[in-house]
């Protein structure tokens, strides 16, 4: 009923929310604080596209929706500390050539490994949406969405967010 509705929507919510603050933190630990913001701002990227797509559909946000969603967050964010754990290495290798240039070397490297996972990722989820039946169906086209859009903002999400970071930081730097 409408009060079980209004309790899942606060508590997927919630978990939602709690579940993004650590990654914050352990990404801040892991690495670094812009780093820990890059990679939620594309995690909030892939949940809210997946949400979005289930709107335009008009299907229905349940509790396995949610279960999907926090499983996106999980696969997107692998996807992301992957990118940027090469990144941070080759800072360290390149440090004469320009923060963007390392950037793009760093997707370049593991570009090949992100497109395999993905696609391999992908053809599982695919057989479960096509032959699991009706109870796993929305779960799987939630994860046939997140599995896209997490592939899609490791590289063009987060790792842009953390160039004009530098961008910006380079700039405020220059000026002093």
């Amino acid at each position: 009923g409408p009060r079980i509705g209004g309790e899942l929507k606060e508590k997927a919510i919630l978990s939602i929310f709690w579940a993004l603050l650590g990654i914050i933190i352990y990404i801040w630990w892991r690495f670094e604080f812009t780093f820990g913001l890059a990679a939620v701002a594309a995690l909030f990227h892939d949940v809210l596209i997946t949400v979005g797509i289930f709107s335009i559909f008009g299907k229905e946000i349940s509790l396995s929706i949610v279960a999907a969603l926090l499983t996106i967050v999980g696969y997107s964010l692998n996807d992301t500390i992957v990118v940027f754990d090469r990144i941070r290495e080759d800072l360290r290798i390149y440090r004469r050539e320009s923060y963007l240039s390392v950037i793009n070397h760093s997707i370049n490297e593991t570009l090949s490994r992100t497109i395999i996972t993905s696609l391999t990722t992908f053809i599982v989820v695919l057989s479960l949406y096509l032959f699991g039946g009706s109870v796993i169906h929305d779960f799987a086209f939630a994860l046939l969405v997140g599995v896209v859009v997490g592939t899609y903002s490791s590289i063009f999400v987060a790792s842009p967010l953390m160039a004009e970071h530098f961008n910006r930081k380079n700039k405020g730097q220059k000026k002093k």
